[in-house]
């Protein structure tokens, strides 16, 4: 089985959504980062002092083939009328260990259930 990474940066104030977006497209497992990011952009200043807002980074590992869905998801949640609020990639993995067989399962018992659903 081949298996991508799909990360996605958000602001904090999505994280909870975008959580349940990934898992209602398939992710099972998602590590959580939080995050601070230095953008492109003039950061806004309130009294002298510089706003940064805080950011989510989700990672999650997932079967090759829900990399995609799960990216819509996230594209989904972040792009509204043009303007994006994130970042969404995947990247494809040449080598994993440490993922116990359950999860393996999961990852193929999902594989399944997308595959009959289409």
């Amino acid at each position: 089985m081949k298996f991508s990474i799909v990360v996605a940066i958000t602001p904090e104030e999505l994280e909870q959504h975008a959580i349940e977006a990934a898992q209602q497209a398939g992710a099972a497992g998602i590590t959580l980062l939080n995050g601070r990011g230095i953008g492109a952009k003039t950061k806004k200043t309130f009294f002298g002092m510089t706003f940064e807002g805080s950011q989510s980074v989700l990672l999650m590992v997932v079967a090759k083939s829900l990399a995609e869905p799960v990216l819509a998801a996230m594209h989904n949640l972040l792009v509204t009328d043009g303007d994006s609020r994130g970042l969404a990639f995947s990247l494809p993995i040449e080598h994993l260990t440490g993922i116990d067989l359950s999860q393996l399962e999961q990852f193929e018992q999902r594989l399944m259930h997308s595959n009959t659903s289409d």
